[in-house]
């Protein structure tokens, strides 16, 4: 009976520290800004990403641009790509998850497939040709507490590169013009703006118009291939990115026009905006963005410069390949 009664004891003792150590490696889910120190984040990948897509499957302007021009990206080049910032990001002790591979899928822009705000995981309601994007980081979900997981409602469309978590404003890109339903790229419906405001009513919830065209030149895809924020106070922005005058000024006015680094119509084509903020003091670029590097140099920032010119060809680069889990 002794015996019986101390292998029971134990058993027990078994499953509840089996359930306290699985309990400890769930993720503690933190994003309340765009710049605070990184801890962990999905970086997308290049593997398998498929041949050259045929110039009617192309999701964004600037993609198609290189398909018919014959200079669209390899995966070779965009694998090293991602392996060069890979490296920055553990040379920082980030902790690091990847998609598992999908044959023939490209998967490099994991910040369309989630966001993170506070300790909230949010599922983007993406492009329905991309829902198999979101199935392979399953193993990241497994991390996460299902309470803190939410899936929007089908009508609100919202992509991650439209959101950005700045204290106690959220910051959203959307498009609401009547056409919405025929323009590709239009990720972000008012629908989903009101839902992320209800959602967090402690938060100022702005938005803004973004310029949608099917020039790449001028075209701004998401939020932050027109506006980033950098350090604790600091911002790049272009003007033309958005369609209403006066929400770019607020943005102006609230970082202080000195604080602010205007980019040319063709550094954004060139996704100057899109770099990522390990922390306050870390910025990753393109190693050819020569006059922004400069000036976050120059305002004391440290700048790892890596080579993701060829994933700029569709439209898309440094944040657009990370989703953000932890950050201090």
């Amino acid at each position: 009976m002794k015996k019986q009664l101390f292998l029971f004891i134990n058993l027990e003792f078994v499953k509840i520290t089996f359930h306290l150590c699985k309990k400890n490696t769930m993720l503690r889910l933190n994003v309340t800004n765009e710049t605070s120190k990184l801890r962990a984040v999905v970086l997308g990948t290049a593997e398998s990403c498929g041949p050259t897509p045929k110039p009617e499957d192309a999701y964004d302007p600037k993609s198609l641009e290189h398909i018919l021009a014959g200079t669209y990206p390899v995966e070779a080049d965009m694998v090293n790509e991602m392996e060069a910032f890979n490296m920055v990001l553990t040379k920082y002790n980030v902790q690091v998850f990847r998609p598992s591979v999908l044959k023939d899928c490209n998967q490099i822009f994991s910040r369309d497939i989630a966001f993170v705000i506070e300790d909230v995981f949010f599922k983007a309601n993406i492009l329905p040709d991309r829902e198999e994007e979101f199935l392979a980081i399953n193993h990241v979900l497994e991390q996460i507490d299902p309470n803190k997981i939410v899936y929007l409602p089908e009508e609100a469309h919202i992509e991650g590169g439209d959101v950005m978590p700045w204290n106690d404003y959220i910051f959203i890109g959307t498009y609401t013009a009547e056409n919405y339903s025929h323009q590709i790229t239009a990720r972000t419906n008012k629908i989903a703006v009101e839902y992320i405001r209800k959602y967090f009513p402690n938060k100022t919830v702005k938005s803004f118009e973004l310029r949608k065209s099917t020039n790449a030149r001028e075209n701004a895809l998401h939020l932050d291939c027109c506006f980033q924020p950098v350090g604790t106070n600091k911002a790049i922005l272009h003007k033309n990115g958005f369609l209403i005058e006066e929400e770019y000024q607020w943005l102006v006015d609230y970082f202080g026009r000195e604080n602010i680094f205007e980019i040319t119509s063709d550094e954004m084509y060139h996704m100057f905006s899109n770099v990522f903020s390990i922390s306050p003091e870390v910025v990753v670029s393109e190693k050819n963005f020569t006059r922004l590097n400069n000036w976050l140099r120059a305002q004391g920032f440290i700048v790892e410069e890596i080579p993701y010119a060829e994933i700029a060809k569709q439209e898309g680069l440094l944040r657009c390949s990370t989703m953000p889990l932890i950050r201090d």
